[in-house]
């Protein structure tokens, strides 16, 4: 029977609610004969080194919370023999959104006992300045990232939190000038954002690549161009379905390995979690990782 290690996110107000949801799930899984241990972490630093060392141990390893435990964790067992399963238990959870994982603790179990592990695509990310990390997401340069950053530090909960770090960020924002390049060729870019994406979905259940696949070896890369501030908030609803792709603002890439820069300090950041500026240097890693999904 499967081995499980359990790593909680660290962040104190979160800690609870993905103890919350692993209580149901331990139950189940524990009656079905795994073994369960749960470790409650300090940091994300702390994080990715509990899930080492439990990976190590051959044992299963489970993220519980959103996409920044779950980014730190599997970027910790990226390039490794270990597994990973997701348990969503944070605001956005995009990643286990894209990999079509169930809430529904019995539903979720059956998927963790029982399901062949399947590899899928990380990204590096590493600037000048910022320390070398993998995550399983997006990373995005611009006005999303200053959300991010509101969404962050906001006393809201959940998708309300996007919300109203999004219309704050987007009140503010004044176009960038981008220079990015997608394996090599150079494009100028003047606009709102620059997304890096492995998975489909950012910010909250948002469709911002809605053809990228975790398992293809490639980024999509989404640059939405300048345009007047009416018409970026019917482009941010758009995000919903992924119908903003059709706009002439969207532009649409595929890459392998992308560098971002900017006219000025253009906040970017990566599975919620990276808070830095530009430039950046984002890398598709094939099939680096096994998940359970």
């Amino acid at each position: 029977m499967r081995q499980f290690t359990a790593v909680v996110n660290p962040t104190a107000g979160a800690a609870a609610t993905a103890a919350a949801a692993l209580l149901a799930l331990a139950r189940l899984l524990r009656e079905e004969g795994a073994d369960l241990r749960t470790e409650y972490s300090r940091s994300l630093a702390h994080a990715r080194r509990l899930a080492r060392e439990a990976g190590q141990e051959g044992r299963i390893v489970l993220a519980v919370g959103g996409d920044g435990i779950a980014g730190g964790v599997g970027g910790a067992l990226s390039g490794t023999d270990a597994v990973l399963g997701l348990v969503p238990a944070g605001r956005g959870n995009d990643f286990a959104r894209a990999l079509g994982l169930p809430r529904d603790p019995a539903a979720l179990a059956r998927v963790l006992l029982h399901a062949a592990p399947r590899p899928v695509d990380t990204v590096e990310v590493s600037s000048a300045v910022h320390d070398r990390t993998v995550v399983l997401g997006s990373v995005y340069a611009g006005v999303d990232a200053l959300a991010n950053r509101h969404a962050n530090r906001s006393r809201l909960r959940g998708s309300a939190s996007y919300y109203a770090g999004g219309l704050r960020a987007v009140t503010t924002w004044r176009a960038a000038r981008y220079r990015v390049t997608v394996d090599g060729e150079e494009l100028t870019h003047t606009g709102y954002t620059v997304v890096a994406a492995n998975s489909g979905y950012y910010g909250s259940g948002r469709l911002v690549a809605p053809d990228a696949r975790v398992d293809d070896g490639l980024l999509d890369v989404v640059l939405i161009r300048e345009a007047p501030r009416r018409l970026f908030f019917a482009l941010m609803k758009e995000l919903r379905t992924g119908a903003h792709v059709h706009r002439p603002q969207v532009r649409v890439l595929r890459g392998r390995e992308i560098r971002i820069a900017a006219d000025r300090e253009v906040p970017y950041g990566a599975d919620g979690e990276v808070d830095a500026v530009l430039p950046v240097t984002v890398r598709v890693l094939p099939d680096a990782l096994r998940v359970l999904y």
